[in-house]
């Protein structure tokens, strides 16, 4: 999930979204079995989330991570501590040549009261390959599932792919009843897993992009949730989300502003390592910095130690390239960018158009480190507009091209646990999630190689030398690896999970001690 809460000083967003949070406080706390009158594991969970739904929380885009974070889907895998595969709703699996794996499901039950089971399955892959725009998990692969018996699922991919376990784990590709699929009777290619999923909470209602419903679900194959529901705020700023942790408005806020850390206090305040980098999306393919040596100015111009000791107030580090200390074996295999144009002469930057420089106000440091970009860009003699928005309402056109440089905090192991999927998405001529609009021939070459490697240090090596060429194109460049904080009273919240790659929030046994 690509996003960023920007503190932009020139717009008084706090206020507002603050005043939002107000009648969402009120709800909660009166709202459903449980209340603010029942005690201990009793009482429903107040939670404010940072990323409004952006497409009606289909599971095909990133509403599906909001969807995996409040544990309403899931799929055949899961992915433990190390981003190892580990059973959900397939107990086993077992490889059956290059291009085949066998998964043995689980007896459970969808939260409509259907069965899982084989057909289920092949019914969900089947349509998340057909999603357009296709999942991001999906953009480097092509799979095909069928049902051999009610139990087990094999699934077949046009090229070898040996983190088949590990993407089968992404919430893109959770398994969904028949009813999910169903709109007036007809299958129109709209997805609505409220009720249709098989997680220990049931998405009951969603009102919007302002506030959702979850209600415990009691035929739950695995441990019954502790928490009889819970009650969901979007709030996109982040001030305004700290605000209602301090004031108790919610149990539980996600992505608390580093501002913020301070003020809240150690008990307030969960601070923990991510893979996720921070950086700045260049268009390779129109305007400005289609030109390689205005990229490569544009990069010059940048200072990430003044970003990190500024705008993260030490709770990031200066990037290094595109995967950070999240991902612990980079740093040894990383090479140095290849194929680097020469940067363009200031006299030649001073001829160049105005660029637009866009961001999200999800993320509260990503605005303010915009302003700083702009600042250091126009010192080097770009003419900067900046343009902020909620990140829902700026992706589509993230994706289309329509901005010059695009600021965003994206987790590299968000896909598979393997950053495999996250270069293809980004950085290939067919990547789904390709902000930059990069199209190179190296790039494509590297990622395809690492695909087809089993060997996982021989995989790693073929990833790095990827970096090495986006690097080298300046598609994208690095500003910090991030550190999260997420915002719970851990004197009184339990169970909540602290996720570097950002796919647990809340889990069954998150409750209020």
């Amino acid at each position: 999930m690509p996003s960023t809460s920007p503190r932009h000083r020139r717009v008084a967003l706090p206020l507002a979204a603050a005043a939002l949070l107000v009648p969402a406080a009120t709800a909660c706390s009166s709202g459903g079995p449980g209340g603010s009158g029942a005690s201990g594991g009793d009482q429903r969970l107040k939670v404010a989330m940072a990323f409004p739904p952006a497409q009606a929380m289909s599971p095909y885009g990133d509403d599906a991570v909001t969807l995996s974070r409040l544990a309403v889907v899931e799929g055949l895998t899961g992915l433990d501590k190390n981003g190892d595969a580990k059973p959900a709703l397939a107990t086993a699996w077992k490889r059956d040549g290059d291009l085949a794996w066998e998964f043995t499901l689980r007896k459970a039950a969808f939260q409509d009261g259907t069965q899982v089971d084989a057909a289920a399955v092949v019914r969900s892959l089947a349509a998340a390959q057909k999603a357009s725009p296709k999942p991001r998990v999906l953009s480097d692969t092509t799979l095909t599932a069928t049902a051999e018996g009610a139990d087990t699922v094999r699934v077949t991919t046009k090229a070898a792919d040996p983190l088949l376990p590990q993407r089968l784990a992404n919430p893109s590709l959770a398994v969904l009843s028949a009813a999910a699929y169903k709109d007036n009777g007809k299958d129109n290619g709209k997805v609505d897993p409220a009720g249709h999923a098989t997680g220990p909470f049931t998405l009951a209602k969603v009102n919007g992009a302002v506030s959702a419903t979850l209600e415990r679900n009691d035929t739950y194959w695995g441990t019954k949730a502790k928490a009889p529901g819970i009650d969901v705020k979007f709030v996109a700023d982040g001030t305004a989300r700290a605000n209602a942790l301090r004031t108790k408005d919610v149990d539980i806020a996600e992505y608390v502003p580093i501002s913020q850390a301070a003020l809240l206090g150690d008990n307030l305040v969960h601070e923990f390592p991510t893979a996720r980098t921070s950086g700045l999306s260049l268009n390779t393919e129109r305007g400005v910095f289609a030109d390689p040596a205005l990229r490569a100015a544009a990069r010059e111009a940048i200072d990430m130690k003044a970003l990190a000791t500024g705008v993260y107030e030490g709770r990031a580090d200066t990037a290094q390239g595109l995967l950070g200390p999240g991902v612990p074996w980079a740093a040894e295999l990383r090479t140095a960018p290849t194929g680097r144009a020469k940067a363009a002469a200031p006299a030649e930057v001073a001829k160049t158009k105005e660029i637009v420089l866009a961001t999200y106000t999800n993320r509260p440091e990503l605005p303010e480190a915009a302003t700083v970009v702009q600042q250091q860009l126009e010192k080097r003699g770009f003419t900067v507009k900046q343009v902020v928005r909620d990140y829902a309402q700026m992706e589509a056109d993230a994706l289309g091209g329509k901005f010059d440089a695009f600021l965003q905090a994206r987790n590299t192991l968000l896909d598979t646990a393997d950053p495999l999927s996250y270069l293809a998405s980004d950085f290939t001529c067919d990547g789904s999630f390709n902000i930059s609009q990069l199209c190179a021939k190296p790039v494509d070459t590297a990622v395809a190689k690492a695909a087809s490697l089993a060997d996982t240090d021989a995989r790693h090596r073929a990833e790095m030398t990827a970096e090495a060429a986006i690097l080298g194109a300046d598609a994208l460049v690095p500003l910090v690896h991030e550190r999260f904080i997420q915002g719970y009273d851990d004197a009184r919240v339990e169970g909540v999970a602290l996720d570097p790659m950002e796919r647990t929030l809340i889990t069954a046994d998150t409750h209020i001690g």
